[in-house]
């Protein structure tokens, strides 16, 4: 049966919109309607090759659907099921998963080599990170899906599956940030926004968004933040002006930028914590001395996917979502069609908006 899809032909080409062939499930898979999709950055650095895919792909990873046929021996979701899709499932077996690491697992991303589906010309294509969710429809390994949380709209419950499971677990798990604690966030995207909520509903006291453009301030302060600056050479500066001249307490950089993570280590306190979860290129290069290392007493890590358990995370998830403390609809700025997923690329390169939602 074909299906209207938006089609990577190769690394550093435009997206086509385009009529692809997708196969029945088979043992172990299942087929999904697809509800809504977010568009991600993460899709751009694929897009672009910052992160390597094999080609040509569908890209899109962010989504939630409807399950219309499952394959032999899928049991935890059957047709006319809402589902969330998880692109990158845990194997269980690997030694991360073995650490209780399952954001780390070795071979969570073993299916996007797969030939999943065909262009109506015949091409082979890959699933972009498993899901390949611009698509009308997808099929995908029935460890991709979860059950989507009941009371919760498809269109926002697509959301769930990556910008905020990152930007929470970025706050909650990676940062721990405690109540009373001051937050910095650098980078006012989907994922920026939502790490913006979760640290409001950890209680941190001052929350301070960073951005290159003045126009998302009032994106950025409706999601929690107290502070807003405009990214320059003195945001460090401005930042420990607002805290006593001490710095934040934790720092999380969605922007996956060299100066961008420079300035967010520099703007946290000493002992401070600097969490990083933007995607950046091998030419990003970041550089420290010896001796700031050791005299800052900083911590700076590194974060995959929020250091989350999808299947554990996403329950408390939308446990804040029913109880009014996470607002889905403040990460989206425009909802688009599949036609616009183009359009929403160029955006992003142009530093524009929050999330765009492609709704099917």
């Amino acid at each position: 049966m074909a299906v209207r899809a938006a089609v990577l032909p190769a690394v550093g080409s435009p997206l086509e919109i385009t009529g692809i062939d997708l196969p029945d499930p088979g043992p172990g898979q299942v087929r999904v309607r697809l509800a809504a999709a977010g568009v991600c950055h993460s899709d751009l650095s694929l897009s672009n090759g910052t992160m390597r895919v094999p080609v040509p792909a569908v890209l899109g990873h962010e989504g939630a659907g409807t399950v219309v046929a499952a394959g032999e021996g899928v049991t935890h979701v059957a047709p006319g099921d809402g589902v969330v899709l998880n692109w990158a499932p845990s194997c269980g077996t690997c030694h991360a998963c073995s650490l209780g690491e399952v954001w780390l697992c070795a071979n969570a991303l073993n299916g996007a080599a797969d030939v999943y589906a065909r262009t109506t010309e015949g091409t082979d294509l890959h699933p972009g990170l498993n899901v390949g969710a611009f698509a009308e429809e997808t099929v995908v390994s029935a460890a991709c899906v979860l059950p989507a949380p009941d009371g919760i709209p498809l269109t926002d419950a697509a959301l769930l599956g990556c910008a905020v499971l990152t930007g929470y677990g970025a706050v909650h798990h990676s940062a721990q940030v405690r109540p009373g604690e001051t937050v910095a966030v650098f980078g006012v995207g989907g994922v920026g926004l939502a790490a913006l909520q979760a640290a409001r509903i950890a209680g941190a006291s001052k929350i301070v968004a960073v951005d290159v453009s003045a126009e998302k301030e009032e994106l950025a302060r409706a999601a929690g933040a107290t502070d807003y600056v405009l990214a320059s050479e003195n945001t460090a500066r401005e930042i420990r002006a607002l805290t006593g001249r001490q710095g934040v307490d934790v720092a999380v950089e969605c922007a996956g930028r060299a100066v961008s993570i420079r300035t967010a280590w520099d703007s946290t306190r000493r002992g401070g914590r600097t969490t990083v979860v933007g995607i950046g290129g091998k030419d990003q290069q970041v550089t420290f001395n010896a001796l700031e290392i050791f005299h800052w007493g900083r911590t700076l890590t590194g974060c995959v996917y929020g250091n989350s358990n999808p299947a554990e995370d996403l329950p408390v998830l939308a446990g804040h979502v029913r109880a009014g403390r996470l607002d889905l609809s403040a990460l989206v700025t425009e909802r688009i069609s599949l036609d616009g997923i183009p359009a929403a690329f160029e955006n992003m390169l142009a530093g524009k908006g929050g999330r765009a939602l492609v709704v099917f």
